[in-house]
């Protein structure tokens, strides 16, 4: 089995999560795509989002977190 590593750039932190755990936004610096921890969407019912691939999964991510995205924050890092 081959290990994929990625160069991930930590970019924010939920600064209103319960115990600071979640959620979390990266951008690995060699593909410039954003790697999100977010709460998992387990239930069939609120998916509504049609079949789900292999491979992946369906993440609540809260609005609030858009802040850290350089393309709303004009490109910095914002800490929480």
């Amino acid at each position: 089995m081959r290990e994929i590593r990625m160069a991930l750039r930590f970019l924010g932190k939920d600064p209103d999560s319960p115990n600071g755990d979640s959620a979390t936004v990266w951008e690995d610096t060699e593909t410039s795509e954003y790697v999100l921890q977010g709460y998992v969407v387990a239930d069939p019912a609120a998916l509504g989002v049609g079949p789900v691939p292999d491979g992946e999964t369906v993440i609540r991510f809260p609005k609030r977190m858009m802040r850290f995205f350089p393309e709303v924050n004009g490109g910095g890092r914002t800490d929480a």
